[in-house]
């Protein structure tokens, strides 16, 4: 029987590379949901589609195919029609757009099947808003991983100042202080800790010290 592990978290929690780095040392497989909610968001503004249009995006999801595949490495792939837009994907814009769309039930329940089949058959780590409240509710491990604001953004104004790229550290906060907001009142599936879940704050904590927390809860938990 396969291994289940929902991480959740707000934006900019390190859900992506914490729970990366874990399903390495666990040899578990990572399932990046968040990318697909950028990758349906990118498809949207290349066809100048409102993501908050619902009909418009529902309409958009007849057209296109998402897929995850993943390298010789195990690193996850994200196919937008057959092109690899994992890079695409990455940028802060990117980013408001998916918590707009995320928003469409009709988008949640494009993906829904996807992810589901995904810990059907392997050992999964899987990070998102509502992995354990809604996509995987009988998952063995449950984590909500969080950060304060002012952490979150730091770490992301870091990030992006090492990839070369310009931006502002209050642009940033005001960034994930708004996807806080949109992810935690829209309707459809709001971000929250489920009743069964262990919270990891590493708001105090390196990433190593992170990733530690997080596989120490795993490991107590199977």
């Amino acid at each position: 029987m396969s291994t289940a592990v929902a991480l959740d978290g707000p934006a900019g929690a390190g859900k992506s590379s914490i729970a990366k780095r874990a399903a390495k040392e666990l040899g578990f497989i990572y399932v990046d949901t968040g990318a697909l909610y950028r990758t349906i968001g990118l498809a949207a503004t290349r066809a100048k589609v409102d993501p908050v249009d619902s009909p418009e995006v529902d309409a958009l999801l007849e057209k296109i195919k998402v897929e995850l595949t993943f390298n010789e490495n195990g690193e996850q792939i994200v196919l937008l029609d057959g092109e690899d837009v994992s890079g695409e994907i990455r940028t802060p814009e990117a980013s408001m757009t998916a918590s707009k769309i995320s928003a469409i039930p009709k988008v949640r329940a494009y993906l829904l099947d996807l992810q589901r089949d995904m810990a059907k058959t392997n050992d999964v780590i899987m990070d998102g808003r509502d992995i354990g409240t809604v996509v995987l509710p009988d998952a063995q491990v449950k984590i909500f991983l969080t950060a304060s604001p002012e952490a979150r953004a730091g770490r992301r104004y870091k990030e992006l100042i090492e990839k070369g790229m310009s931006v502002k550290y209050e642009d940033i906060l005001s960034d994930v202080i708004e996807r806080d907001y949109n992810d935690t009142h829209r309707k459809t599936a709001p971000l929250k800790a489920a009743e069964d879940s262990v919270t990891v704050d590493t708001t105090e904590l390196d990433f190593e010290q992170s990733v530690e927390a997080v596989i120490s809860v795993i490991k107590e938990k199977i």
